[in-house]
């Protein structure tokens, strides 16, 4: 849908009234603003009523004007420079409104996500962990954080967790060649999506290697790799994507995963309290209030 949406109103812009012809006119144009335009905001701004916005979103096949909206900003987000993201939420967002429309947002994103992502996917992502004979964690650019962040918790449950350090794209594949069926990729892209994880993903791919997509939409690049799709919502703050939903879905993975293994992640972090304690890696000091004077 979101890639074939400007398609579609060239290909009904001779049947559209004059009206809608005006909004199509506009949306062709400046697709980057009308995304984030309410309908009434985009009639006014093309000189028709709010009613002639959301009759041509059902023309164009959508429910309503919401589900149109959604196609068009699931397209801008792969497309947009970082300037432009910066200029488009200038457009959208009062400074005084910052703090509640992204924390809404957020809040937002993770209940999408928990009604999107396909349980019986999610599950059989667990067991393809469990199963593997290496764990092979991929995220390029700002997924890098949320590989990392599955890898620290991951390291101390398994053997066999391979962090993919994608610092230099020339060294990636010398990290994964020897990756074959007997192995599992966890994934990670957001736009804007990295050709270096689709890159990898295909030599993986060719090794018959299991992969867990970890993306926000199945027209993702990566989605077409994935053995287990796995779908989290983000949104678009400025000139970075919130990626707090889809931290949540890797939260509740590592905690799938784990679950089955609860005897053996037990006696693991025993031991690696007893070396914590005897290295000093955590402050044990009590905090304690200071002496009144």
């Amino acid at each position: 849908m979101t890639k074939s949406i400007l398609n579609k109103i060239d290909a009904l812009y001779a049947k559209l009234s004059k009206g809608q012809k005006k909004i199509a006119n506009y949306i062709m144009e400046n697709y980057d603003k009308a995304a984030f335009m309410t309908a009434a905001r985009l009639g006014e701004t093309v000189g028709v009523s709010e009613s002639t916005v959301v009759r041509f979103a059902t023309e164009l096949g959508f429910e309503g004007y919401p589900a149109f909206q959604n196609d068009l900003q699931e397209l801008i987000r792969s497309k947009l420079t970082s300037v432009q993201r910066m200029e488009s939420a200038s457009v959208r967002i009062g400074q005084d409104e910052i703090l509640e429309t992204v924390l809404t947002a957020d809040a937002s994103m993770i209940k999408a996500t928990l009604e999107q992502t396909s349980k019986e996917s999610f599950n059989g992502a667990v067991e393809a962990i469990n199963k593997a004979r290496n764990i092979y964690i991929l995220g390029v650019r700002s997924a890098a954080t949320l590989a990392n962040f599955l890898a620290f918790y991951f390291r101390p449950v398994y053997e066999n967790v391979i962090l993919v350090d994608s610092a230099r794209a020339s060294e990636v594949f010398e990290q994964i060649f020897r990756i074959d069926e007997r192995d599992i990729c966890i994934a990670i892209s957001f736009p804007r999506y990295s050709n270096q994880t689709i890159s990898a993903l295909r030599f993986m791919r060719d090794k018959k290697a299991k992969i867990i997509s970890v993306t926000d939409s199945e027209l993702s690049p990566i989605a077409q790799f994935a053995d287990y799709l796995l779908l989290a919502r983000s949104t678009m703050a400025s000139f970075v994507d919130s990626l707090v939903a889809p931290l949540s879905l890797i939260n509740a993975l590592i905690v799938a995963a784990t679950f089955n293994r609860r005897s053996e992640v037990y006696d693991n972090l025993s031991e690696l309290e007893k070396i914590w304690d005897e290295y000093n890696v955590y402050d044990k000091q009590e905090a304690r209030p200071e002496d009144d004077r």
